[in-house]
């Protein structure tokens, strides 16, 4: 199975370094995810300098095949392959991985200015459309990813762009 991990268009030194780490590979591998891909935009990690923007590297540690890279135009076809989704708890990733009823494990960046990744995170969790963790430790996000099961999610609810002219027709008044 195919695990994806994405930074999304910030730096995310932890979540890299926490998904690399021995106990979170050990983890996936035990869960049956043997290809892990990366996005690691322009994180720091140890391995950081050997990707070339627009290149990837290749790697195999703890049985799992890794692909790294920094950027891509789009992550539509890595969703899509996809069997199970780790992401930094941007609104744009978790609206796009959960509309395509992808499993979803968001990790919060508590480096940010604010804390709308967490509250975002905590409210879908509550919900049930998906799952989040911290990379405090690395065994944190490992801890998650053994407990993780896909099937007790709650799939989120299609897109209705009808919705919002409705409740703009109601506030100005035309309904």
């Amino acid at each position: 199975m195919l695990a994806f991990v994405t930074v999304g268009s910030t730096q995310f030194d932890a979540l890299v370094q926490a998904t690399l780490s021995p106990t979170v590979l050990s983890t996936l591998r035990r869960k049956d995810y043997t290809r892990l891909i990366v996005q690691c935009g322009n994180s720091n990690f140890e391995l950081a300098s050997a990707i070339s923007e627009g290149q990837k590297l290749v790697i195999e540690r703890e049985g799992v095949d890794i692909e790294l890279w920094k950027f891509k135009s789009t992550l539509q076809d890595v969703y899509e392959k996809a069997d199970l989704i780790i992401s930094h708890a941007g609104s744009g990733t978790i609206l796009d991985v959960l509309r395509l009823g992808k499993p979803l494990l968001t990790v919060v960046n508590t480096t940010l200015l604010d804390n709308h990744q967490q509250e975002l995170a905590s409210a879908l969790a509550r919900l049930g459309h998906l799952q989040y963790s911290d990379v405090h430790h690395h065994s944190d996000l490992a801890a998650t990813i053994e407990t993780f099961e896909p099937s007790s999610l709650v799939p989120f609810p299609p897109f209705d762009g009808s919705r919002f002219a409705k409740l703009l027709d109601q506030h100005m008044g035309f309904e």
